[in-house]
């Protein structure tokens, strides 16, 4: 009797769907048994924090769907209408100086990090390697140039604010690209329904217009429930954490730290703005804890993270998340230091 290898089965969209289901249903029952167990944990009554998580929710979603709808399209732009080699052209042939460029193509491109991440599958598709889209993937949402704009006007060139996000992004972005360019199969980075998705997108016949629909279907199904859920999360998770809690500790130039990259990781503000948001806390927290802040929202906040599930595993997203988190208290840690 001979020995065939079986694979399990994958689990069907049926399947994923009733686990997704499972998930939300614990979530609501946790908060009740919060609301239950704990009543004074939270000023608000259970109906007004469901009210506010949704009203959040709703704002992250609204304020991120048109960067997002011009990702995609600068994603089709770059993908089919855009001659093949006139990128590849202006590109050095060393590998670390190709990541270097394509870390500073975001000032070309006005998007904020929602918009970046079909620009990003855009890039994948039409050839570059898995770490230089990386390395573009999170430079551009710090060198866009309407985050540099944004933040000027916010910090000026106080406590050297401006000048540690924008080097300290740079620099985490490079850090990361050449770290996974170490890895020995950089495709297996890529989930498997992404890899599908270039096999259908590079190969469907036809015209330049049809394969416009096609690419703009495809990326709209894979984006747009990423970011509903990305910004749901983020509105729950805003109203379960007290933010007393968070601005006890926020002249502890360590612990302030820690505070604000939990906080940039919760309220998943668009980077194009967060700065402003970023101001309201420079009085009571650290110049440290604020550089964090503006490092670690744009790149690993809650909604980035569905978005760019989409695309990488979830063992390549815990590896970025803890390379940005880290470089990002060390970043900070250095700006109290100097400040």
């Amino acid at each position: 009797m001979t020995r065939t290898d079986v694979r399990p089965a994958a689990p069907t969209r049926t399947a994923r769907t009733l686990v997704a289901l499972a998930i939300g249903a614990a979530v609501v029952g946790v908060l009740f048994l919060l609301d239950w167990l704990v009543p004074t944990l939270f000023p608000a009554s259970l109906p007004t924090r469901a009210q506010d998580g949704l009203t959040l929710a709703i704002s992250v979603l609204i304020e991120s769907l048109p960067f997002v709808m011009l990702g995609v399209i600068l994603s089709i732009a770059v993908q089919v209408w855009v001659p093949p080699g006139v990128l590849e052209r202006w590109m050095p042939r060393r590998a670390w100086a190709r990541r270097a460029v394509l870390s500073l193509l975001g000032m070309i491109v006005p998007v904020c990090e929602c918009g970046n991440v079909p620009f990003a599958r855009g890039l994948l598709m039409r050839g570059f390697s898995v770490p230089e889209t990386m390395t573009f993937l999170i430079a551009a949402p710090i060198v866009n140039p309407i985050v540099i704009i944004t933040t000027h006007q916010a910090f000026g060139f106080s406590d050297g604010i401006l000048i540690a996000r924008l080097v300290g992004g740079y620099l985490i972005a490079n850090l990361i690209g050449w770290l996974y360019s170490r890895h020995p199969s950089p495709d297996a980075l890529l989930t498997d329904r992404f890899r599908d998705t270039c096999e259908l997108v590079t190969h469907e016949p036809g015209g330049k217009g049809r394969r416009s629909i096609a690419q703009f279907v495809v990326e709209l199904r894979a984006v747009m429930p990423a970011l509903i859920i990305g910004s749901a999360l983020a509105g729950a998770v805003q109203v379960l954490i007290p933010r007393e809690t968070l601005l006890a500790i926020g002249s502890n130039p360590a612990l302030s730290i820690v505070a604000m990259i939990a906080l940039a990781m919760v309220v998943s503000i668009c980077s194009n703005v967060d700065a402003f948001f970023a101001l309201s806390f420079a009085s009571t927290f650290t110049p440290g804890s604020i550089v964090a802040f503006l490092l670690v929202g744009p790149l690993v906040d809650v909604k980035m993270l569905a978005l760019m599930r989409t695309t990488f595993t979830t063992r390549t997203l815990a590896g970025m998340v803890v390379i940005v988190v880290l470089s990002a208290f060390a970043i900070g840690t250095a700006v109290n230091l100097l400040a």
